[in-house]
């Protein structure tokens, strides 16, 4: 990406009604403060009920316009939507050859209100463009057309087109399957990182025009910000649900997807799973009974965890990674007594069954082991429940769990293992709480110390998680006096 404020590219047809198209590719690059170049494919004429008319540009001025381009503004990434014949397709793949960017395709196949955009010659071409993309978008009716199949009218059939559709070449295929269901919108994204299901809950409008536009743009702008494609495709998700809330009557009649609305809030936060919508059930965690947690020190051993609540800490984790299995289990046992007798909340981090066995308050999971616990025995066994979360896409899915708390981060960069993440910074965790905070408990964690601790409570995280500040402190109990005295404030926190 080049310096400076990113760049995205938009090689669509005009709406001249101005809800679709590139205009809206436009207003959603804006949205998102990417820059926005315009590669017109066709002119096209449209009324409520559908493309009259369409003027397709010519080949040739479209891949000179896509050369100098390049030069001048070379993009992040580009969303490419309708392509106006089998020439417009071939231009266009020739141009985006010579880019190394993340390409996202809105296959626009038809118009939303009827009438065929690309005929069978310009599909065969499209099908050929399938390998340069990142992620292609079709909604159902266009998966069935590049999947070769009858019809995707189910959650069964949007994953076997999506997986024909990847065979193909594609590297992710986003299949978008709004119409389906009553209460909510899911969509199944397949991805080289895996499989999963994004569900909305469905906003009932009639002003929907420009939807598919919108989010294939969304997700070509996130991506030339800089974010991974999972992160993208639920940033995404987020200004489809937000401009569809917001979306109002245009002239007396149905409108189009509402830009320039904000902020976006945890009601357009979807719920990443990674089974099918219709087989998930959100297992139902306690809720903690306090919404701010306070100084949370992660330490190794039940003899730290005695310690600091000795110190007064009322929040702790027990992070054991290497342990004989007599030794673990007698060392759960151990910090859950002390938790108990001094009314605190201990959360064992992996070892669920131990944590169960033992009665601790709850259990703190990391993203990779979600997959492995049995999420339901812990909400049974009354355990609460902390996940980790660095990412959009890590928020998503723990969203769809509902847990006791979230654990952002890292805020700072961290010697205590290997992360594959980038430091969060302050600000970006101040999105997050203020998205998150109307509904979760929240803990901030990752290379916060004494001088830094000011200022991630200045986002107004209500937690924060310390390692080698209070372990690893010459004065580990001057230290702890001194970290838990800006919580003095939250009674319900107190240390």
């Amino acid at each position: 990406m080049a310096e400076g404020r990113p760049v995205a590219w938009t090689i669509a047809g005009s709406d001249a009604s101005g809800g679709a198209g590139i205009q809206a590719d436009l207003a959603t690059f804006a949205d998102f403060g990417v820059h926005g170049c315009a590669l017109v494919t066709a002119l096209t004429t449209q009324t409520r009920r559908g493309v009259v008319q369409m003027l397709p540009t010519p080949a040739a001025h479209l891949a000179r316009e896509m050369e100098l381009l390049a030069r001048d503004y070379p993009p992040g990434a580009v969303k490419v939507g309708m392509l106006a014949g089998a020439e417009t397709v071939e231009a266009v793949a020739r141009g985006l050859a010579a880019l190394e960017v993340p390409v996202v395709l809105d296959p626009v196949l038809a118009a939303s209100r009827g009438g065929r955009l690309l005929d069978d010659a310009g599909l065969r071409a499209l099908e050929a463009l399938l390998p340069q993309l990142a992620l292609v978008t079709p909604n159902c009716q266009e998966a069935g057309r590049l999947a070769g199949m009858a019809e995707v009218a189910d959650f069964a059939a949007m994953e076997e087109a999506a997986e024909r559709i990847r065979a193909r070449g594609a590297r992710a295929v986003l299949v978008t399957g709004g119409h389906l269901g009553e209460d909510f919108a899911c969509d199944y994204l397949l991805a080289e990182e895996g499989a999963y299901w994004l569900r909305s809950p469905r906003i009932a409008t009639p002003h929907d025009h420009g939807t598919g536009c919108t989010l294939s743009a969304a997700v070509a702008a996130a991506l030339a910000r800089g974010e991974r494609l999972l992160d993208a495709v639920v940033l995404a998700k987020m200004a489809v649900s937000a401009g569809l809330a917001a979306a109002v009557p245009l002239a007396g009649g149905p409108g189009a997807v509402a830009h320039g609305v904000g902020p976006w809030g945890i009601a357009h936060l979807p719920e990443l799973l990674r089974e099918r919508p219709d087989r998930f059930r959100a297992p139902q965690f306690p809720r903690c009974e306090v919404e701010r947690l306070g100084l949370y020190p992660v330490v190794d051993s039940p003899e730290w965890v005695e310690r600091v609540l000795e110190g007064g800490v009322r929040t702790v984790q027990l992070r054991i990674k290497d342990a004989p299995p007599t030794a673990l289990e007698a060392a759960v046992r151990r910090a859950a007594d002390a938790a108990r007798r001094r009314g605190a909340r201990l959360f064992v981090n992996d070892h669920w069954r131990l944590a169960i066995n033992a009665g601790a308050y709850g259990v703190h999971l990391g993203q990779e082991d979600l997959d492995g616990a049995d999420l339901a025995a812990i909400a049974r066994a009354g355990l609460r429940l902390g996940t980790s979360n660095h990412a959009w896409y890590e928020i998503a899915r723990s969203h769809a769990l509902a847990p006791s708390y979230m654990a952002l981060g890292p805020v700072y960069p961290t010697t205590t293992k290997e992360m594959r993440f980038a430091p969060l910074g302050v600000e970006r965790l101040r999105e997050w709480v203020e998205l998150l905070a109307p509904r979760y408990p929240l803990v901030a964690i990752g290379g916060i110390d004494e001088a830094r601790l000011p200022g991630v409570l200045a986002t107004g995280v209500g937690s924060v998680a310390v390692v080698r500040a209070v372990t690893q402190a010459p004065d580990w109990r001057g230290a702890l006096e001194r970290l838990c005295r800006p919580f003095a404030v939250f009674e319900e926190a107190a240390c």
